[in-house]
């Protein structure tokens, strides 16, 4: 049997001016994971960033606020203060190589060049936790990738990054009785197309 999970992570950059960027997809499923069971986020310096309880499910909800690529710190904090051990969290980011309006769950594995994963991982020694991988599509040229993640999404793709996020929150109920199977083809169910005018009719 896997282990409950005790800990969410969200990972983004803090600071208004990252807020609406790409690279903050995990903070934006955290703060409406937040809201949905009702925990107050709130700031704690020894955890350098901020987290919140969720008393009936035993569960910590943490934002880092360490800036991406030192998110190991934030992270290794709680985990050593609640000896949560690293397969009892989830960790979800945003994803260059899936487009926007999927998600995939998976445990362990890559780090797919993710500098927020990499330093967790270097931080913890291990690669097995959780992770919820957040599509933000890639721009097509490695060498833009920098600016990419770090600008707002377009209209429509921000349409289809809500959207994805709405759906990996249903999944959640299954995730925190810990039918991760389940939970991993719910979230990782491809979203249906939009239907035509000429799907629409049918003889």
């Amino acid at each position: 049997m896997q282990a409950e999970l005790r800990l969410i992570v969200g990972l983004g950059n803090p600071g208004a001016e990252y807020s609406e960027t790409r690279h903050n997809a995990g903070f934006w499923f955290c703060e409406r994971l937040a809201r949905e069971l009702g925990v107050t986020l709130s700031r704690e310096s020894r955890f350098h960033g901020f987290a919140g309880n969720a008393r009936a499910d035993n569960l910590w909800l943490l934002l880092p606020q360490t800036f991406m690529n030192r998110s190991g710190q934030s992270v290794g904090a709680l985990l050593r203060f609640y000896r949560i051990e690293p397969a009892q969290m989830l960790v979800v980011h945003d994803e260059l190589d899936l487009p926007p309006g999927q998600t995939r769950l998976k445990f362990g594995g890559g780090l797919g060049g993710h500098n927020g994963l990499k330093d967790i991982t270097s931080h913890l020694g291990t690669q097995d936790y959780w992770r919820l991988r957040v599509g933000i599509g890639h721009p097509g040229d490695k060498n833009e990738v920098a600016d990419y993640v770090l600008k707002p999404p377009r209209r429509e793709e921000a349409e289809e990054i809500e959207s994805a996020l709405d759906r990996a929150l249903l999944a959640w109920p299954l995730l925190a009785r810990g039918d991760y199977n389940a939970a991993t083809q719910k979230i990782n169910s491809r979203p249906a197309p939009p239907k035509t005018e000429a799907t629409k009719e049918t003889p």
